[in-house]
């Protein structure tokens, strides 16, 4: 695995995907996007992965960006660089729409599309070392309205503005402030604490988290676009199902749940 530039690991009920470029400070080509989205294909097929982190391998960045190196062979022209942007919004929209529990685990620089990756996940957890950009304004990149808009959705218009606007860098402290992250940790004891979270969501019910998942995204479509009878289905579905039974037994029986997903 440390001779691909991106590769998956399970590790009980959590699934790990890991950028695997950290002497380009995990610079994303176009192999590596098409490698990400067949892995998350693998992740969500298999009933024993119930939550999957996200993170950048060498402790320096989650993502850095493109692979500016290979902007003349990938991005060169018009169907070149439709091709490229077509590859990032399948591997954002995959993750986006991931049916299970997905956390960011980001160390170092989240930059440009890395950015965009990390708030494609339900949760994105840093450390303290962090920094934070888009530097399309910088490059003369376009953003497309998705991108945007679920960046939008996370902090708002006006920091989303902001962050296009200036193409700084922001620290840990601001994304924080911002919404951008849900938690910032010290970063020698961020992996400890991500394992620890991704194990507790693994180990909780996972028709009623995935219920949610599928919930909470729809709050933020046109309402013309919400599926609500997806919506209803789903949770009637958590209450038929024999975990349902196996919660309220374990709650009265002050033990620890054991959840099958059935």
């Amino acid at each position: 695995m440390q001779d691909q530039k991106i590769y998956g690991r399970r590790e009980g009920a959590v699934g790990h995907l890991v950028f695997n470029n950290p002497g380009k400070l995990n610079a994303v080509s176009l192999d590596m996007w098409d490698g990400f989205v067949g892995i998350l294909k693998d992740y969500a097929r298999d009933p024993e992965v119930r939550c999957v982190v996200v993170s950048g391998a060498g402790g320096k960045a989650f993502v850095s960006g493109a692979d500016i190196s290979k902007f003349e062979s990938e991005r060169a022209n018009e169907e070149a660089q439709t091709r490229y942007n077509e590859m990032v919004a399948k591997a954002n929209d995959a993750l986006y729409e991931f049916p299970k529990p997905t956390i960011a685990m980001i160390r170092g620089y989240c930059i440009g599309g890395g950015l965009g990756l990390a708030v494609c996940c339900d949760l994105r957890i840093a450390s303290d070392n962090s920094r934070f950009a888009i530097p399309a304004a910088k490059l003369g990149l376009g953003y497309g309205f998705p991108g945007i808009k679920r960046l939008s959705d996370l902090v708002g218009p006006s920091f989303t503005k902001e962050i296009f606007y200036t193409a700084r860098q922001f620290d840990a402290a601001e994304a924080l402030a911002m919404g951008l992250v849900n938690r910032v940790l010290p970063a020698d004891g961020i992996e400890a604490y991500v394992k620890d979270y991704a194990e507790t969501i693994a180990g909780n019910a996972p028709l009623t988290v995935n219920a949610v998942k599928f919930i909470a995204n729809e709050t933020v479509r046109e309402e013309s676009k919400r599926d609500a009878a997806r919506c209803a289905a789903l949770v009637k579905q958590c209450f038929a199902s024999k975990d349902f039974t196996e919660g309220r037994r374990a709650f009265m029986e002050k033990r620890k749940p054991a959840f099958t997903g059935t």
